[in-house]
């Protein structure tokens, strides 16, 4: 009987040793991947964590020399996970060029800009006028804000919308269309639908063999499925299996707006259509997280119309 004992004591530490010398070598990303969960702790099909807040400087703020001079009419801070944009709108305003207006809707006005200190470990100044990839964003933004504001009912006028992205994890760009069109929203101005933008890839999360189809992509997934650095939005040179989807939509109307896929599919139509319905579900989360921001919004400028609003005064 003793022996037995001594035995199984023996064999239980044993194996406690063995337990511990191996979850010390173990790294995070290996235990999240033998739970088939991503790099930061996410299922495939979940978003990051997003939280979104309309107002974030008044309507009689100057916005200062890296956003337009004049006063903004709306303004929008968004963050999805690590990544944090803010938008502000200016306008609608009479067109300071004849040449520029057009005599049956208003003009859109769309630029992105980043902060010195939004990419980690790249302090450069970017030029907005310059860089390629910056003037394509403020092009694919222009295109998924126009799809939905009511230009015809201003003709004559401009409408500016400045986004700058404040700190980038990945995914600037479907940021930056959900910022822009709360910012919109913010200052008033009639929109058919909200365009809400997410992301969408098939990309090996789990480490293992299989492809797993993950929603709203951060930067190390977006490397990893383009070559390419998180924010870019450019195509890079990916394995044949991995894709990244940009995709904006209307989801009340359930209209595509934007989509963009410079990946090399492997799969044909059927694996672009999973990546698409994948994304389309993921802008159905977003629009969940910004009516809830909206709703917010409306209720405290309703109290603050009847006079039920706390106000903190500030000794100068």
């Amino acid at each position: 009987i003793l022996t037995n004992a001594a035995a199984s004591i023996d064999q239980q530490q044993f194996l406690h040793i063995y337990l511990r010398s191996t979850m010390t070598s173990l790294r995070r990303t290996d235990i999240l991947s033998l739970i088939h969960l991503r790099s930061d702790g996410r299922r495939p099909q979940e978003i990051r964590h997003m939280s979104c807040h309309l107002g974030a400087l008044p309507s009689t703020t100057d916005c200062g020399s890296a956003l337009p001079t004049s006063a903004c009419s709306g303004s929008a801070l968004v963050r999805m996970g690590l990544t944090q944009v803010l938008a502000v709108v200016r306008g609608p305003a009479d067109v300071t060029k004849r040449s520029e207006e057009l005599p049956d809707r208003a003009v859109l006005e769309v630029s992105i800009r980043t902060a010195p200190f939004s990419q980690p470990g790249d302090r450069r100044n970017v030029n907005p006028s310059t860089d390629r990839r910056l003037i394509e964003q403020s092009n694919l933004i222009q295109i998924a804000l126009s799809s939905s504001l009511l230009l015809h009912l201003y003709p004559k006028c401009k409408i500016s919308v400045t986004v700058m992205v404040l700190a980038d994890d990945g995914g600037r760009l479907e940021a930056g269309i959900n910022a822009a069109t709360l910012a919109l929203m913010d200052a008033g101005i009639p929109l058919k639908d909200m365009v809400c933008a997410c992301s969408a890839g098939r990309w090996n999360a789990g480490g293992g063999g299989g492809e797993d189809i993950v929603v709203d992509l951060n930067r190390r997934e977006i490397q990893a499925a383009t070559g390419t650095g998180g924010g870019s939005g450019g195509a890079g040179v990916g394995t044949s299996d991995t894709i990244y989807l940009p995709v904006a939509t209307m989801p009340q109307r359930g209209t595509i707006v934007l989509a963009q896929c410079e990946s090399r599919l492997s799969g044909g139509e059927e694996a672009f259509g999973e990546v698409l319905e994948a994304a389309m579900g993921g802008c159905q989360a977003v629009m969940e997280v910004m009516s809830a921001a909206v709703r917010e919004r409306g209720a405290g400028l309703l109290k603050a119309r009847q006079g039920k609003a706390g106000v903190i005064l500030e000794d100068c």
